[in-house]
């Protein structure tokens, strides 16, 4: 049974999206609950499905992938389901959406170079079962990493 979620579980997930580091007595005092009600509303949405993981956010060129794009693919029908778990294991993938509109797939990728980046996008994506075409916008400055 998933719990509805008040006003204090939101504010519990607001400051966790602005720093997942917090400890347990930071995010009770921030939300001004008791410890124990913050562990207990913390597992809850866990085990809810609401929060799905913590993660690191990291400076992209500090860890050497100096060259960003959004690659967009034009699938043939029926074959996102194949596609996604081939698009998965290419570790310059950062991010994949099925989308409706102009194309089908779009994706983040994260390269060391442009010669990296054309590697994935013409030898990699272009090359799986399914990928009709891919188009390719460069990131100039990302404000989010």
């Amino acid at each position: 049974m998933v719990h509805p979620l008040d006003d204090i579980d939101r504010r519990i997930i607001s400051e966790l999206e602005a720093d997942a580091r917090l400890s347990g007595r930071a995010l009770a005092d921030r939300v001004s609950i008791s410890r124990a009600n913050a562990y207990a509303r913390l597992d809850r949405l866990i085990a809810d499905g609401v929060i799905t993981g913590f993660t690191a956010v990291v400076d992209p060129a500090r860890v050497g992938l100096m060259t960003s794009a959004y690659v967009t693919l034009s699938v043939r029908q029926n074959s996102w389901r194949d596609l996604k778990d081939r698009l998965a294991g290419i570790k310059e993938i950062r991010h994949m959406a099925l989308t409706g509109g102009e194309f089908d797939v779009m994706l983040l990728v994260r390269a060391a170079d442009n010669n990296a980046l054309r590697q994935v996008v013409l030898e990699q994506l272009q090359a799986l079962p399914g990928v009709l075409s891919t188009r390719t916008i460069l990131i100039f400055e990302d404000t989010t990493n």
